[in-house]
C-alpha cells in the first residue's frame, strides 16, 4: 500500500528527481520533498527501465508524489503502451517532437505534457516561446553536444543568465548539470520555481543517491 507523504507546507520551489530506477530512490525522492518522481524509457540512457518496472514503481510510489514518463521521440504504440500500464500524472517529450506532435500527445494520452527544450545561446530562446504556447510546461534544459548519446541527463549546465527572470505562457523548470552544490545559485540567478535533476544526485551512472537526493532538495528549498 502506498504510504502517504506529505510535506506541512507547499514548497517554494518544486522539485523533480529524474532518472528513478529502485523502490528506495522513489521512497527518497519523497522523503526529502520532492513532488515529481521521474521515470526513463530510453534505451541509450542507464536510467532506461522498463514498462513493468515503472508501473511497480508508480504503484507502491508515495501518495502525493506526482509520476513523470520520460520519452524520447515515442511512437503512438510506445506512448499507448505505457500509459496503459503505468499510473502517470504527466508526459516529458525530451526529443525533437514538433509542437504538432506536442498537442497529438495530449490528445493521445489525455495526460499534461512538458517538453524539454535545449538552450545553449540565445538563438535557442525562441523554442521557448514556441513550446509554451502548446505544452503544459516547458522543461529549459542544456543544449547537449552534437555527438552525445544522451538528449539530457549528461551533467551540463548552460549560461543561466541567458533565461534570468524571464517567464513564459506555460509553467517552466530548469534542468542541466544541477547539483546540492550549485541549484541554489541557479534559482538566485534564474528565478527558477521549478528544478529538475538526475545524474547530479546519483553515486554512478544510473544509481540514485539517497544522501544526494535529501541535499539537493534541502539546497533547492533552502530560504536565501
Amino acid at each position: 500500500m502506498p504510504v502517504l507523504i506529505q510535506p506541512n507546507r507547499a514548497p517554494s520551489v518544486r522539485v523533480k528527481i529524474c532518472g528513478l530506477s529502485r523502490p528506495e530512490d522513489v521512497f527518497a525522492t519523497a522523503s526529502a520533498g520532492a513532488v515529481y518522481a521521474g521515470f526513463v524509457f530510453f534505451a541509450k540512457s542507464p536510467r532506461n527501465i522498463s514498462i513493468e518496472q515503472a508501473r511497480a514503481l508508480a504503484v507502491e510510489a508515495p501518495l502525493g508524489l506526482a509520476k513523470v514518463a520520460l520519452l524520447v521521440n515515442p511512437d503512438d504504440a510506445l506512448l499507448m503502451a505505457v500509459n496503459s500500464a503505468v499510473p502517470l500524472d504527466m508526459i516529458q517529450l525530451h526529443g525533437s517532437e514538433s509542437p504538432e506532435r506536442v498537442a497529438e500527445v495530449k490528445a493521445l494520452t489525455g495526460l499534461p505534457v512538458m517538453k524539454a527544450v535545449g538552450v545553449a545561446s540565445a538563438d535557442d530562446l525562441a523554442a521557448l516561446d514556441t513550446y509554451s504556447e502548446v505544452a503544459d510546461q516547458i522543461l529549459v534544459d542544456a543544449k547537449p553536444p552534437k555527438d552525445a548519446d544522451l538528449p539530457g541527463g549528461n551533467g551540463l549546465s548552460f549560461d543561466w543568465r541567458l533565461i534570468a527572470g524571464r517567464q513564459w505562457k506555460a509553467p517552466w523548470m530548469l534542468a542541466g548539470g544541477l547539483t546540492p552544490d550549485n541549484v541554489a545559485e541557479a534559482i538566485r540567478l534564474t528565478g527558477a520555481q521549478q528544478v529538475d535533476v538526475s545524474s547530479g544526485v546519483e553515486a554512478a551512472p544510473g544509481v540514485k543517491d539517497a544522501e544526494l537526493i535529501a541535499a539537493f532538495v534541502r539546497a533547492a528549498l533552502a530560504r536565501r
